[in-house]
């Protein structure tokens, strides 16, 4: 038997821009992309101005005070539907069918939404979608993802507020999306629930999350938990998962079961070493439902912040302090080990290029073997980087072989892949991997992942 495969085609062709590739860089999808300030390409087409010509949106009449929808479409014709339909309810409408040309218009107009299309000509969406909820400028902006990908739960994941999947059965659901976009950009209190059942640790994380339009309730017990989301609208969850009457599991499944509560965004913090078999289950919950996990009040703030789409301007400085320590500082690197596992020695050498600047520790290794072998020898590794397509011995064989040692059941592992693949990122993570990103690698995004889970 061999692959099947599928090709989407836009309506309109939309030209990316040509990449320019020095003599002796890699070209192909499999090879790394390396960093750009050592004389080669850049990871990704810098912003340009938007092809205006092909169609005509309201960047010319934007005024202060308008409401701004911007529209991130490859296909021009259902953009200027979009467009549209957004008139027909009060907004001003901008349009990008390139995500780099999306992302300088986000920067230049601030948007008081956007709706994204993933297919996108230059930049995939998945990694607008991530450049948008790493920036704190952006972050708070809600995205609605508009796509043919049924990949819902991993774009709520990554902080959009909703996603509908093309092809579109009624002209309704759009105009449910906007009528949603429009109640969620008013200015309104933002209600967080708290479930802890130690007082002490609930005050704590009170005093850490509270904030001027954020209500919090805060209570022990699941019972409580699942009667308090069912009496009110939440944007978010805190769990913890040892609760007096029930296990914080429990809790999760009854919500995932309940159609009112299943998009509330969850987030479990885990205070202790789990089990392997609450570290697989907590996984697996993790692929189907937007669930979070961490294990710092830093990240829990983090978290917390983006799921409430709460601006960070908004946040006294102290707390701003630890989002930029989170998202920008480098002490979370410095001196940190990290193995690099590629059998390319390119990428290996590109990798070890951009980390040691910012003083990593290096370990490399060209198998899957020798991989094991040097976490044997280097117990102390804080991060692996493990490319999936290596002969005799791939990285999901390497990531389950690294997985069956229980010392190295909590060690993050970060999946590098050639451009994704559906379906991709859940065989990385069913095979044992923290988190996932495709080549060619975004510096940036790299950077941002490795401070997440060395500092979770």
């Amino acid at each position: 038997m061999g692959s099947t495969f599928t090709l989407y085609l836009p309506r309109t062709f939309v030209p990316a821009r040509p990449a320019h590739h020095q003599a002796g860089t890699p070209a192909d999808q499999g090879a790394l992309v390396i960093p750009s300030d050592l004389g080669l390409p850049p990871t990704e087409p810098e912003p340009v101005a938007p092809p205006i010509s092909q169609f005509t949106d309201d960047t010319e009449s934007i005024q202060p005070g308008d409401r701004v929808l911007l529209i991130v479409e490859n296909d021009v014709g259902f953009a200027r539907f979009l467009l549209d339909m957004a008139h027909e309810q009060l907004w001003k409408g901008l349009i990008a069918t390139r995500g780099g040309d999306a992302l300088s218009l986000v920067h230049r107009h601030l948007p008081a939404a956007i709706t994204l299309d993933i297919n996108l000509s230059d930049i995939d969406g998945w990694r607008v979608l991530a450049r948008l909820k790493e920036d704190p400028a952006t972050r708070h902006i809600p995205v609605y993802l508009i796509t043919t990908e049924d990949e819902r739960e991993r774009g709520l994941r990554m902080g959009a507020i909703g996603a509908l999947t093309k092809p579109l059965k009624s002209k309704e659901d759009l105009q449910e999306v906007l009528s949603r976009l429009t109640t969620f950009i008013e200015p309104r209190t933002r209600n967080l629930l708290i479930v802890n059942p130690d007082e002490t640790q609930r005050n704590k994380m009170v005093e850490l999350l509270a904030e001027d339009a954020v209500q919090i309730s805060a209570v022990g017990t699941g019972r409580e938990a699942l009667a308090t989301l069912k009496d009110k609208h939440f944007e978010a969850a805190v769990l913890e998962l040892d609760l007096p009457d029930s296990k914080g599991f429990e809790l999760i499944e009854e919500i995932k079961k309940d159609i009112f509560l299943r998009d509330v965004p969850l987030i479990a913090y885990v205070t202790k070493e789990l089990s392997r078999r609450d570290e697989a289950q907590l996984k697996r919950l993790g692929q189907t439902m937007n669930l979070k996990e961490v294990r710092s009040p830093e990240r829990l703030l983090d978290e917390a912040l983006l799921s409430l789409h709460y601006e960070v301007a908004g946040l006294p400085e102290s707390k701003r302090q630890i989002l930029r320590t989170l998202h920008e500082s480098d002490a979370a690197l410095a001196g940190r080990k990290v193995l690099i596992v590629d059998d390319d020695i390119r990428n290996i050498f590109a990798m070890t290029s951009l980390l040691e600047r910012y003083q990593m520790q290096i370990l490399s290794a060209e198998t899957g073997k020798a991989a094991l072998d040097l976490l044997d020898t280097h117990p102390d590794t804080d991060v692996v980087m493990m490319d999936i397509m290596m002969p005799e011995m791939d990285g999901y064989d390497t990531m389950r072989a690294i997985r069956r040692f229980a010392r190295f059941r909590t060690l993050p592992v970060i999946a590098l892949t050639a451009k994704a693949m559906k379906g991709d990122r859940e065989k990385c993570l069913e095979a044992g991997a923290s988190d996932y990103i495709a080549k060619p690698v975004n510096t940036e995004q790299l950077l941002s992942l490795l401070r997440m889970w060395l500092h979770r």
